[in-house]
């Protein structure tokens, strides 16, 4: 079955970069949607950035300029690229597969923590 990894997450300063990793163990991008969602101590989990089965992106509007969500097919990987890093990125970052033909069927990773201070 579909396993989602992700990597990439660690302590960084304000202003600075990070680029998170979600590596599936098998090819799923021609069937569905990926993205990344992020959950803050005492808010919501909130959809950060999604890259769809034919390639269209979207994010999240305090993110925009700033993260770029991407896909490597070949290595069955997807990629969260952040910078320009704020205080209030701080949270768990997941993974998240869900099938572009039945929406109810969602594949989630283990999550992966940032943490943006001084």
């Amino acid at each position: 079955q579909v396993q989602l990894v992700e990597s990439g997450g660690g302590l960084v300063q304000p202003g600075g970069s990070l680029r998170l990793s979600c590596a599936a163990s098998g090819s799923i991008f021609s069937s569905y949607d990926m993205g990344w969602y992020r959950q803050a101590p005492g808010k919501q989990r909130e959809l950060v950035a999604i890259i769809t089965i034919t390639g269209r992106t979207n994010y999240l509007d305090s993110v925009k300029g700033r993260f770029t969500i991407s896909r490597d097919s070949a290595k069955n990987t997807v990629y969260l690229q952040m910078n320009s890093l704020k205080p209030e990125d701080t949270a768990v970052y997941s993974c998240n597969a869900r099938f572009a033909y039945r929406a109810s069927l969602q594949i989630w990773g283990q999550g992966t923590q940032v943490t943006v201070s001084s």
